[in-house]
Parts: structure tokens; C-alpha cells; sequence
């Protein structure tokens, strides 16, 4: 079964399984279309679901339904009546929503779209006063900038996000931001720098068991980050042998529920050991990822995969050439799809 059958069965048959369908019969309305708690919970838990998809199988085909589902929360803030309380719950819920829409709109390397759904969050952050959405935002602007090749841009977003979070005392949302500006400074070739805070994101995990815990979107975050984060560091510095026991690391430690960036891992483990030397293990990896891009659909994934042909090109055996023939076929395939 294709991975676009499989996410369309899966809508129809969440019931089974226990899990909410984000576009699914809200509960019934009370008089007047009135809305309650009940609601707001149903919405909320179709966003969750919305999460764990995109964990598991990437944004391209998630996000058509994470859209759906931001239009049905502002078609209800709008036609509904409802308390003030809910009604800012409802609000709240709508510039969560539009995040993750940018979210998905980024990992399908569609930035302008992007820009602007975390545009309209960012507002929604502004408007209510709530700080745990704009550093959820600014964490994510920072990331995009530093992917685009903005890294001073990326820096003070997280620089920006950081001072937000200092009052909320969770050492492990402190360390995801810092491994952010750790990014944005090895982007920027300061590399002393960025070794400096990566070691401080470390730090602050190792303590996340003394503060308040980390939001709920930052769950991702922990030790196979980090490593990730460490082997970029390496690759920045053109250290590809350094890198490789990190990404190693990386992959080793990521939760298998995160179908889409172990499949970023494992290409970009493949990657460093091209570019140090030892391209048949890299075409392994590579060609080992293969079946299971059939269940991802991401832009970011196929475009390292497109970085790992390109160096399997250049490499003059007949075993690299052949993977990355194979993986060009792929990526042709999956374009055509």
C-alpha cells in the first residue's frame, strides 16, 4: 500500500484505533450554534492527532488536512456563540493551528507559505498576550532562517525566544532554543560559539528533570537532537569523520515514531560518510532508506536525497554510481506521483 492510500485509510479508520479524526462531526452544537468545552477539547485532540501524523510521515500529505482544520477553527470562532474564556481558548487554538500549518508548509520546502502562516500566528501570539505560542513561533522562524541561509537572522529569533522563555523555568525548552542558536552560530562560522551553546543545550537537558517540563510541542526534543545537532556542527566545520559517530548517535537514539526525521538522519548520516571518504557504506544507507521513503512525504527529506546522489556522482565505482542512479530514479518517481 503507497503511503497516500494508507493516510487516506487511516482518516477513515481512526475510530478503530482510538485516535481523533481532525476533520470529523464535531459534537452537536447547543441553541444558536453554541459552543463548549467539549468542543474545544474535539479540536484540540484533532490537532494532536495532526502532530503525530506529521511526526510519523512528514508534511506534504498532512498538511491539507492541518488547513482544513485551521478553517473549520475560524469558521467556529466566527459563526459560534460562545463565553469569553472559550472564546480566547478558541483563539489560542486557531494561532497553534496556523503554526503547524507553517510548520508543514516549511518541511515541504514551500517557505513562503511558510512565512506567512507563522505570520498570522505571531499575531495571534501578539493579540492574546501568550508568550508560550511566540516562542513556539520564534523557535520555528529561527530554524527557517538559518535553513534559508539567514543564519544572523536565525540567531536573534532564538536569542528573541529565549528571553520569552527565561520565566517559564524549563531547562529542556531552554536547550532546544539554545541548540537553535548553536545553528544559527555555526551558519555564521562562529564555531567556537556555537560549540559554547550546544554544550549549554546539553547541560540544560541533563537538568530537565529539575524544572517545569517542556510544552507539549517541544516533546521531540531530547538526546538524538542534540547529536543531530553536533554532527552539523562537524559537517560545518568540513569534519565529515567527526560528524559520523554524532549522526550515528542520532539515529540510534531517535524515538521510531518520528518516521520522517529518522529518514533525515539516516540520509544525512549517508552524506558524511561520502563526503569522509567511505562512499560505500554511505550508498548502503542511502539505498536502505529507500523503502522507507515510500511512507514520507518531505521536502527536505527528498532534497537530501537528491545531496547524496549528487556526491555518489562523483564518486568513480560502479557500486556509487548504480545507488545513485537508483536514487535519481526515486526522486523522478516520486516528483511524477
Amino acid at each position: 500500500m503507497d503511503r497516500r492510500a494508507f493516510l487516506a485509510d487511516s482518516i477513515g479508520v481512526v475510530a478503530a484505533t482510538g485516535l481523533p479524526e481532525p476533520v470529523a462531526h464535531l459534537s452537536p452544537t447547543g441553541r444558536q450554534g453554541a459552543i463548549g468545552t467539549t468542543h474545544l477539547l474535539e479540536l484540540r485532540e484533532g490537532l494532536r492527532f495532526l502532530y503525530r501524523l506529521d511526526d510519523s510521515y512528514g508534511g506534504g500529505d498532512v498538511r491539507p488536512l492541518a488547513v482544513r482544520h485551521l478553517h473549520r477553527i475560524r469558521r467556529i470562532i466566527n459563526t459560534s456563540t460562545y463565553p469569553d474564556a472559550l472564546g480566547r481558548q478558541l483563539q489560542l487554538l486557531a494561532g497553534e493551528t496556523a503554526e503547524h500549518c507553517a510548520w508543514l508548509y516549511y518541511d515541504t520546502e514551500e517557505q513562503d507559505q511558510a512565512r506567512r502562516y507563522w505570520g498570522e500566528a505571531l499575531t495571534t501570539a501578539t493579540m492574546l498576550r501568550d508568550a508560550s505560542l511566540a516562542i513556539l513561533v520564534l523557535a520555528s522562524l529561527s530554524l527557517q532562517a538559518s535553513h534559508e541561509g539567514r543564519p544572523r537572522d536565525g540567531y536573534d529569533l532564538a536569542r528573541a525566544a529565549r528571553d520569552q522563555a527565561a520565566r517559564f523555568g524549563s531547562p529542556a525548552l531552554q536547550s532546544l532554543l539554545a541548540s537553535r542558536e548553536a545553528r544559527a552560530l555555526s551558519l555564521m562560522g562562529d564555531h567556537t560559539g556555537a560549540r559554547r551553546r550546544l554544550a549549554e543545550a546539553m547541560r540544560l537537558l541533563d537538568r530537565s528533570d529539575r524544572g517545569r517540563p517542556a510544552p507539549e510541542w517541544a516533546a521531540f526534543h531530547g538526546t538524538a537532537e542534540l547529536d543531530f545537532a553536533q554532527g552539523l556542527l562537524h559537517v560545518e566545520n568540513g569534519h565529515h569523520d567527526r560528524a559520523v559517530p554524532f549522526l550515528r548517535a542520532a539515529l540510534e537514539h531517535q524515538d521510531r515514531t518520528y518516521g520522517r526525521n529518522r529518514a533525515l538522519y539516516r540520509l544525512t548520516l549517508a552524506r558524511s560518510l561520502i563526503q569522509g571518504g567511505d562512499a560505500d557504506e554511505g550508498a548502503g544507507h542511502a539505498r536502505d532508506c529507500l523503502g522507507h521513503l515510500d511512507e514520507i512525504e518531505s521536502g527536505r527529506v527528498m532534497q537530501r536525497l537528491s545531496e547524496v546522489a549528487g556526491l555518489l556522482d562523483r564518486v568513480d565505482t560502479a557500486d556509487a554510481r548504480d545507488t545513485a542512479q537508483q536514487l535519481r530514479a526515486y526522486a523522478h518517481a516520486r516528483g511524477a506521483a
